[in-house]
């Protein structure tokens, strides 16, 4: 069969490199891909929210399954659109990608159907919202609603960086109409932790737990960014509150989206906070997280195109999936001024002496060929991967394999890992 993975970054790179080793699978397709993604796969020069073109594409290429990586397609209808071709595409519909298209509406769904989630309100008028701080003492965290490339979360430690926040979101528009309105809620205290599924709308298949790190800088410092780096699994995740996740958080709120009439089919995403009270919702997503992907599919020991097939014909069997009985970190290495303002085009090296390396990956997220030469093409350009028996000896090796790459500017967090390394060290 031929596959197309629709999209550029290092969860298409590990998507790929995962299909490509299902039997399966004759020749795998990537668009627009990256440099990486160009060693096992032929990439197409169609960019991910070009529709039309890409079902073009899949139907002159007898494509079997398309895969789609990120959210603005989804959000846009792409499963919608080919399903009406009769094309066989893993996502979910249109109106199941609200749950990441707008921050409100997934509220409202969580407060409907008594899914736990932070206290919030929401607002269209940026002087009720700046009002509403007057009344309510922070930290508070500000949302735009709609995608803002991962980077429209803000929180803010005192009322004078939340009236900020504000302004940026809804007077500045840096995220355009996805800040026409906000939600200012609480802010949790807790643990992050990125619970991910597979589900057909009624069976739900969890996968391996993982935890991103947002933040550009050590110690969950500076600004938001698209993820720094993950590890999994997730220590702070074990079988009795997975079991209380997905009844009280991810089948609430697939039964709540199937009373509204949406099918949820896909991968569901739903990033925690585990608290003294317990789980509670930062948000959900509506694909493959990224860079959780890059740790999660090095894990999976089950064919991965035979799940999303059984997900798309209602055939999903509700289980345990076999995995590794290893850990991976992955670190990402970034451009210089990223998450804000960076250059392209600089050259990468180190890359060839990574690539025979048992149990490292490298996965590529921003990068592109020049004169047969491989250069940054992005703010997040390459996610380094690696296996080990635990976190400790994951994460030794993957910063044993980041100091063999250089490129001018790069920079990346030095302590991805770290908390699962001490919760460790804490219980020897």
């Amino acid at each position: 069969m031929n596959v197309l993975v629709v999209g550029s970054g290092g969860r298409e790179h590990a998507l790929v490199w995962k299909i490509s080793r299902s039997p399966k699978v004759d020749k795998i397709y990537c668009a627009p891909g990256n440099a990486g993604i160009a060693e096992i796969a032929e990439c197409v020069n169609i960019q991910p929210g070009d529709i039309q073109k890409l079902a073009d594409f899949a139907f002159a290429n007898r494509i079997a399954l398309t895969v789609v990586g990120p959210e603005i397609p989804l959000v846009e209808g792409i499963v919608d659109f080919f399903q009406s071709k009769g094309l066989k595409i893993f996502g979910p519909v249109q109106k199941a990608a609200l749950l990441e298209a707008s921050k409100v509406f997934s509220k409202e769904m969580m407060i409907k159907y008594n899914v736990p989630t932070a206290k919030a309100e929401i607002f269209t008028d940026n002087n009720a919202a700046k009002n509403f701080l007057r009344v309510t003492d922070p930290p508070l965290v500000i949302k735009a609603d709609g995608l803002a490339a991962g980077k429209g979360v803000m929180v803010a430690a005192t009322t004078k960086e939340a009236e900020k926040a504000i302004g940026i979101i809804m007077e500045e528009k840096q995220f355009g109409e996805s800040g026409n309105r906000i939600i200012i809620e609480e802010c949790l205290k807790g643990e992050e932790v990125s619970f991910i599924v597979f589900t057909d709308g009624e069976n739900i298949v969890p996968m391996v737990t993982s935890q991103d790190h947002k933040r550009v800088y050590d110690g969950g410092k500076g600004s938001n960014t698209g993820g720094m780096g993950a590890y999994s699994p997730a220590p702070v995740i074990n079988e009795n509150l997975s079991g209380k996740i997905i009844d009280e958080i991810i089948r609430p709120i697939i039964s709540g989206l199937a009373a509204e009439g949406i099918r949820y089919k896909g991968v569901l995403y739903a990033g925690l906070m585990i608290t003294d009270q317990g789980p509670k919702v930062l948000e959900f997503n509506v694909r493959y997280g990224d860079p959780e992907t890059q740790v999660i599919m090095p894990c999976l020991k089950e064919d991965l195109v035979d799940l999303m097939n059984d997900v798309i014909d209602n055939k999903l069997s509700p289980r345990q999936l076999s995995w590794e009985d290893r850990s991976c970190v992955c670190v990402t290495c970034a451009s210089g001024g990223y998450p804000g303002k960076y250059e392209k085009g600089k050259l990468i090296s180190g890359l060839e002496e990574l690539r025979d390396l048992k149990d490292i990956m490298v996965f590529h997220a921003g990068t592109k060929k020049q004169e047969e030469k491989v250069v940054t093409n992005g703010g997040r350009v390459l996610g380094v991967t690696a296996l080990g028996k635990d976190i400790a000896q994951a994460a030794k090796r993957v910063y044993q394999a980041v100091e063999k790459i250089d490129f001018e500017g790069m920079h990346y967090r030095k302590d991805i890992g770290l908390r699962a390394i001490e919760k460790s060290a804490i219980k020897k």
